[in-house]
């Protein structure tokens, strides 16, 4: 008794779809920017955190995550759109958008607690840790989809490399 099989993560027009629009390629830049990102500001967070020290940059480095945030989730949007028709909750990527919507959640209540004072810094800093553990499942997630994805579109390459020779 084999493993059930899913359903393939694009069909052929959404694939050609994917292949066909700039935003692919727009996304396949600032995912991996937004991960420097958050790496640098990780490191800054947690430094603040342990030693006091920093928060200034540790602050800037927050909110200069989020805005790469934004910018990918807005791109992203337009991505889903023209691949899947619909700016987000395409039944391809649901859990990922689900998920995404608590990282701009925690992300963007980190700035409005900035902006207004509502938090002192160990408040802040570790809002921005629940923030970045959010964004580190989400970034699995798309990476898990990213493999899949190739995984599924492999089979049909081999087949192809086969015939060609």
């Amino acid at each position: 008794m084999g493993q059930p099989t899913r359903p393939p993560l694009y069909t052929p027009a959404e694939r050609a779809r994917r292949d066909a629009t700039p935003w692919t390629l727009v996304q396949g830049i600032l995912a991996p920017i937004q991960f420097l990102v958050f790496l640098v500001s990780l490191g800054l967070v947690l430094r603040t955190l342990a030693t006091g020290e920093g928060e200034a940059a540790a602050n800037l480095s927050v909110v200069a995550k989020t805005l790469v945030l934004y910018a990918i989730m807005v791109t992203g949007s337009i991505w889903e759109k023209a691949v899947f028709g619909r700016y987000l909750f395409a039944p391809a990527f649901y859990w990922e958008d689900v998920v995404s919507m608590l990282v701009l959640a925690l992300h963007t209540a980190y700035l409005v607690a900035l902006a207004f004072g509502l938090l002192g810094t160990n408040g802040l800093m570790c809002l921005a840790l629940a923030a970045y553990a959010a964004y580190a499942v989400n970034a699995t997630q798309f990476l898990l989809k990213l493999r899949a994805a190739r995984l599924q579109s492999a089979p049909s390459f081999r087949l192809a490399a086969g015939a060609a020779r």
